[in-house]
């Protein structure tokens, strides 16, 4: 999927989204490392420029992942910097891209800890959701989140995706296999609600 980096995709009234670039290594690890407390035990963002630096790539390069930035704007409404969007609140990618009669991907996202609690995500993950039925034209996306990780599942169940089923030790995390909730929602339902 091309990237445009310097632009924004889709803006809302406090936040835009715009996908990574390599040059946002230094802010975004600072966040992340500012952010530890807030992610653990559930995420693991990079937060050393190397491992931010492969992180990225893989979501600039892979046409199975897409990466957004969850940027915030200023109080005027207008975006701020020349890289486009302002400090950077989190991010929401989309990973395993099926293509075909599939057309799904399932998503992760996190919020840094001076955003959190302020609705920035919601509005950033509702541009996402907008973005990926719209002009990436999928039609299913999926988020699965450990049943212990309470933000995250009212993130999900703020911006209209239904509890689909549970997965036991469905992923790796910290150490050991994690259970999960599926949570999903179809184009079709987007609209509708």
């Amino acid at each position: 999927m091309p990237h445009t980096p310097s632009r924004l995709l889709a803006e809302g009234p406090r936040v835009g989204i715009r996908h990574f670039t390599l040059a946002d290594g230094p802010e975004f690890t600072a966040r992340a490392r500012e952010s530890k407390d807030l992610h653990h035990p559930w995420l693991f963002p990079p937060d050393s420029p190397q491992t931010y630096e492969a992180y990225a790539a893989r979501l600039i390069e892979d046409r199975t992942k897409a990466g957004f930035l969850v940027c915030e704007r200023d109080t005027a409404g207008t975006s701020e910097g020349t890289r486009g969007g302002g400090p950077i609140a989190g991010f929401v990618n989309i990973n395993n891209i099926v293509e075909g009669g599939f057309l799904s991907g399932a998503l992760g996202y996190g919020a840094f800890a001076h955003a959190a609690g302020r609705g920035l995500m919601r509005e950033g993950l509702d541009l996402v959701v907008r973005y990926a039925f719209g002009p990436m034209r999928l039609h299913r996306l999926e988020i699965n989140v450990q049943p212990g990780n309470a933000a995250s599942i009212a993130l999900a169940r703020a911006c209209g995706f239904h509890l689909e089923g549970f997965s036991p030790r469905m992923l790796h995390i910290d150490g050991a296999w994690r259970d999960h909730q599926r949570w999903a929602l179809t184009a079709e339902t987007a609209a509708s609600g």
